[in-house]
C-alpha cells in the first residue's frame, strides 16, 4: 500500500523513496535545485521503487510499450518494460536516432530543448525521472501522438510541485509540496 509520500508499505516493511534522493543546490545552473535519482540505482530498493510505478498504472495488459525520455527516462521505462514485458520505445535528443524520425521543440525551467523519436503504432505510457514544469512531458507526449502512438499516460519518480503548483495528469512515487 502506498501512502502517498513516497512511502511503500509492503508486508510490514517501510521504504522511504525521498531519502534516497540527493539534493543537489545550484546545479546544473544557479537558483535551480536538482534532484539526483542515481542514489536509489545502486541500492536494492531500486526494485522496489520500479514496483511502486507499476502500482501506479491502470490495467498494466492494455499498455504495448514505454516511452523512455531522454536520458534518465530510459532508466526507469527499460526497467518497467522488463517487468512487464512490454516494448520500449526512446525519446532522445537531436542527433542521436537515425532518420526518418519526427521531432518537436520545448520550454525547459532553464531553457530549451527538443526531443526526436521514430514513428509507430501501440498504446504507450510516457516515463521520465521527474517532472517540474510538465514540458518536457507535454512535448514527449506531443512527439509520441504525432509519431503515431496512443499515449495512454505518463509516469515520473518524482513530481516536483512547487514549481507548477498544480495537478497534472502524471503518475508520480514522490511529490515535493
Amino acid at each position: 500500500m502506498d501512502t502517498g509520500h513516497g512511502i511503500l508499505y509492503d508486508g510490514g516493511v517501510m521504504t522511504d523513496f525521498k531519502s534516497l534522493i540527493r539534493e543537489v543546490d545550484d546545479w546544473p545552473k544557479p537558483g535551480v535545485g536538482f534532484k539526483d535519482v542515481t542514489p536509489i540505482l545502486d541500492t536494492d530498493k531500486f526494485a522496489e521503487l520500479i514496483d511502486a510505478m507499476v502500482a501506479r498504472l491502470g490495467d498494466v495488459n492494455t499498455i504495448d510499450a514505454f516511452v523512455g525520455v531522454e536520458s534518465r527516462g530510459f532508466i526507469f521505462a527499460a526497467a518497467l518494460a522488463y517487468k512487464l514485458d512490454k516494448g520500449l520505445i526512446l525519446a532522445r535528443k537531436p542527433g542521436k536516432l537515425p532518420p526518418p524520425l519526427k521531432s518537436v521543440e520545448y520550454s525547459l525551467e532553464y531553457g530549451a530543448d527538443k526531443l526526436e523519436m521514430h514513428e509507430g503504432t501501440g498504446r504507450v505510457v510516457i516515463v521520465d525521472d521527474v517532472v517540474a514544469t510538465g514540458g518536457t512531458l507535454s512535448a514527449a507526449t506531443q512527439l509520441a501522438r504525432d509519431c503515431g502512438y496512443d499515449v495512454v499516460d505518463t509516469l515520473c519518480f518524482i513530481d516536483l510541485r512547487f514549481i507548477h503548483s498544480r495537478e497534472l495528469d502524471t503518475k508520480c512515487v514522490v511529490t515535493y509540496d
